[in-house]
């Protein structure tokens, strides 16, 4: 696994601040899987992935005007409880 530092991401992002604005967007888009991951997966969480999508210059500002969308998560239904008094 890479090693990803702020320095690599600033040259792709013109500062620390829309750094962390365009990080936290992606790696919350990653972690809802509401978008795929650009690169392979390295047994990386969400966060250093989206670091390492940036620092690679795959993700920009244009990744704050995407939704980030909730997963379908589905229950299993739970069997109706009878209280017998």
């Amino acid at each position: 696994m890479a090693r990803v530092t702020v320095e690599d991401c600033l040259e792709n992002v013109e500062n620390r601040f829309k750094l962390v604005m365009i990080s936290t967007q992606r790696a919350r888009q990653l972690a809802r899987g509401s978008r795929d991951a650009q690169l392979p997966w390295e047994n990386d969480k969400p966060t250093v992935m989206a670091l390492r999508e940036i620092a690679a210059g795959l993700v920009d500002h244009t990744v704050l005007d995407e939704p980030v969308e909730a997963p379908v998560r589905t229950r299993p239904a739970m069997a109706p409880t009878h209280i017998d008094d």
